[in-house]
């Protein structure tokens, strides 16, 4: 078995379906960022949780979500319709984080303008002595 951690943004909103058992499953894919500069790449990798816990964090998946999310990785390959074989990484999440905001959610935006919002639980948590 592999294990891969990854950071990155919603590409989508999560969509939550059902298998003809009746198994919840989100699907969503996250863009996962290498490289720097003008060497900088981007991935897709195409997510899919499954169970309550799909039905619990569906709502929270939402594009630009900031997340970093555990599970185990797949190659899937297959031949397009055109010939040309495509492939795809796919991640079966065991565990995700909700590690920032949307930056362009709907939800931050009123009367057509952002919203400004400073979280500033971060700043009092620092202090300048050295706990050591």
């Amino acid at each position: 078995m592999n294990i891969l951690c990854l950071t990155g943004n919603l590409g989508r909103d999560a969509e939550l379906r059902r298998t003809q058992n009746g198994d919840a499953v989100a699907s969503f894919s996250v863009a996962m960022k290498s490289g720097w500069g003008d060497k900088a790449v981007t991935s897709w990798v195409n997510c899919s949780m499954w169970g309550k816990r799909a039905e619990a964090v569906v709502g929270f998946l939402v594009k630009g979500q900031l997340v970093g999310v555990t599970g185990e990785l797949t190659l899937d390959k297959w031949q397009g319709n055109d010939g040309v074989e495509k492939q795809s990484l796919k991640l079966r999440v065991n565990e995700v984080t909700l590690l920032g905001k949307a930056d362009n959610s709907e939800r931050d935006y009123e009367n057509g303008e952002a919203e400004q919002r400073h979280d500033s639980s971060l700043a009092d948590d620092l202090d300048d002595s050295i706990p050591f």
